[in-house]
């Protein structure tokens, strides 16, 4: 055994008023909040800019070559396309550099004046980071953009035409797609110049088009991004340049030696904040970028062909960004392994788990049981992963110790939020307690407020309770054209320091750290957390996706499941069930069998009784952001399962 090296620090964070309500700060921060990572590179174009001069021949962006594609149908007759990658090439911060100022000075001479915005369409890849660097050097705004109603005027946009398709966008001039070749002038809009990426590169290197920028300002709107959904209708955030760098500045803190030795994964939606701050972050300390999707990211993804390599195993990260909805679903299938192995195999595994478990709760290491135990799970992850940071939605203890354990890399649960950069709290490295999000970030304070209907208040022992307000440089301008929400969501307070009301009711433990509680209250007065109960059942292989439900009108929780194909049709074959897939969904018998499952897992994770669902109805097809049920980063959208399954609530809750 190894004693770590951490800081054994108890208070992570206090109130710098000494009121129970706040506002509390990083124990770091309690003088003044910070607001920049070098004194004077106060906008992205220079943060940029002084990454290239440090690292000028590092690695910066990544992307795996394509060797072959083809067709595989499935035992269910549907067909898949599965591909062979191979290794990742490189860019270098002086090849990135010159890549965005060329595309940069060609957008510049496409006609559009600085300050008007530029969309971006695109998935995660290497030419979404450049398009939005080459913005942010020559004063475009950037909307980002996974919402379909388009609100401002946009002469350009940078996309997939496919991606594109889906949206609305009036007074378009310019399209710029990503890959080089064109299609037929038929596949366009009439009357709009459709370019390739790599001509309007060509245009910016022509000698007469000049490459003068307009000075940027701090408080220049770097990013119009739209939020994720999943409470109501997308609202669009004006983020500025000194916005974005001091939620970067605050996030970066909590990464220890941060570096070019470091390897970044860049999977998530870049138009979600939590992506394009982590790689803000990284670009900022000389890391490199590799770029997957979730389709290619793991040996076992659905478009990575059988005996193939997916990105992870190649890239070998150290830095890696996830939410709930991905881990939950590695940890399901470990420990479904660890199922199948044999006795002797299973109870070596579980005997290492909780000495593991044991032995990190007093601050030790276990070098010797990760390297003859876990060293096969830590390769599922390209084995040299050291930070994992979790953002989105609520993660579940049991996943977060796995995580911890078998991965042998500490897990940064966070709390933000796209009107505060993403920026609020993140957990200590050192801190494997869970169900909390830590303490405020360096670069904001938090403070409660009394909600009396709810019952929650500052005064509230042991711990103080309320709604969350961020305040600090990381808090965004405004919304985009929406006055109302404007007024009803940020103040500024007498000495000039923007602040957001979340929404969102927490609670501040003794050492500073924030715990979040999304609470519904039911008839008989008990109080349940809809996202706790999704973490916890999430951990079932039953279960590929749930969402609960509760009304306060009645006295018990009720949930939608979408279930795991494998483990319902082996679940079906015991109980001697046959029938289509649809059929399987739809079965009585099926339905109260998933129920007794589900309440086992809920019972062994300490759930109480009435935090578990009553009944739950079972989905034929799973939620995609397609389907409307779920936004492009997997969030529920809370709203509209409601209206999907309101038949289902009124029949699960005895309606007439």
């Amino acid at each position: 055994m190894v004693m770590q090296n951490k800081a054994l620090i108890l208070v992570k964070a206090r109130s710098v008023s000494g009121h129970p309500s706040g506002p509390y700060r990083d124990i770091g921060a309690l003088r003044v909040l910070a607001t920049c990572l070098q004194p004077g590179v106060s906008t992205l174009d220079r943060v940029f800019e002084s990454s290239v001069c440090h690292f000028p021949h590092f690695d910066c962006l990544g992307t795996r070559d394509l060797l072959s594609e083809e067709d595989e149908t499935q035992e269910d007759g549907r067909v898949f396309k599965k591909v062979i990658l191979g290794e990742y090439h490189w860019m270098s911060y002086d090849q990135v550099y010159k890549e965005v100022r060329a595309f940069g000075s060609g957008l510049a001479a496409l006609g559009p004046k600085p300050l008007k915005n530029i969309a971006i369409f695109c998935e995660t890849r290497v030419e979404w980071i450049i398009a939005a660097q080459a913005c942010f050097t020559y004063n475009f705004p950037c909307e980002s953009h996974m919402y379909t109603r388009h609100e401002g005027e946009i002469m350009t946009t940078f996309s997939f035409l496919a991606k594109l398709k889906r949206y609305e966008v009036p007074r378009l001039q310019h399209i710029i797609i990503v890959d080089d070749k064109l299609k037929s002038g038929s596949e366009y809009p009439r009357g709009i110049s459709v370019h390739s990426m790599a001509a309007v590169k060509r245009l910016g290197d022509h000698p007469e088009n000049g490459t003068s920028v307009r000075p940027l300002c701090a408080s220049d709107v770097a990013v119009i991004m739209y939020t994720s959904g999943s409470t109501g209708v997308p609202k669009g955030v004006m983020i500025s340049h000194s916005n974005i760098i001091a939620g970067v500045t605050g996030m970066a803190e909590r990464i220890p030696s941060l570096g070019e030795d470091d390897t970044y994964i860049g999977y998530l939606p870049l138009a979600h904040v939590l992506e394009l701050s982590a790689e803000m972050v990284c670009l900022a300390h000389g890391c490199r970028i590799g770029y997957s999707s979730p389709q290619t990211l793991a040996d076992q993804s659905t478009k990575i062909k059988k005996g193939s390599k997916g990105d992870i195993s190649v890239l070998r990260p150290t830095l890696m960004a996830a939410v709930p909805e991905i881990m939950d679903r590695i940890y399901k299938n470990v420990m479904l392994k660890v199922e199948e192995i044999s006795v002797f195999q299973r109870t070596l595994f579980l005997l290492a788990y909780n000495y593991k478990m044991e032995q990190l709760a007093m601050g030790y290491s276990t070098p010797l049981c990760d390297k003859l135990v876990f060293r096969k799970v830590q390769a599922l992850l390209g084995g040299r992963l050291r930070v994992l940071l979790s953002g989105g939605a609520p993660l579940s203890a049991a996943t977060q110790r796995f995580m911890n354990i078998c991965f042998c890399c500490p897990v940064g649960q966070g709390y933000g939020l796209t009107e505060t950069c993403g920026a609020g709290t993140i957990s200590q490295l050192w801190d494997y307690s869970t169900g909390r999000v830590g303490a405020p970030l360096v670069c904001c304070e938090i403070q409660l407020k009394d909600w009396i209907e709810g019952g929650y208040r500052s005064t509230d022992r042991p711990c103080p309770r309320g709604e969350i307000l961020v305040g600090g440089p990381n808090v965004t301008m405004d919304y985009y054209k929406n006055k109302q929400k404007n007024s009803e969501d940020f103040f500024m307070d007498k000495k000039g320091q923007q602040w957001f009301c979340t929404g969102d009711i927490g609670e501040f433990h003794g050492d500073g750290c924030l715990n979040i509680i999304d609470l519904v209250k039911l008839q008989a007065g008990e109080y349940v957390s809809l996202g706790k109960v999704e973490a916890v059942l999430k951990n079932c292989p039953l279960v590929d996706n749930i969402c609960a439900y509760a009304n306060s009108d009645e006295s018990y929780v009720i949930g939608f499941v979408v279930p795991n194909q494998k483990q319902l049709r082996a679940l079906a074959e015991r109980k001697r069930v046959s029938g289509l897939w649809e059929e399987l969904c739809n079965n009585p018998v099926i339905e109260e069998e998933v129920l007794k499952v589900i309440t086992e897992t809920a019972l062994t994770a300490q759930l109480e009784r009435f935090e578990i669902p009553r009944k739950v109805r079972l989905s034929v097809e799973p939620w995609t952001p397609e389907t409307g049920l779920v936004t492009d980063a997997v969030k529920l959208k809370r709203k509209e399962l409601k209206s999907h399954y309101q038949n289902d609530i009124e029949r699960m809750y005895g309606a007439k």
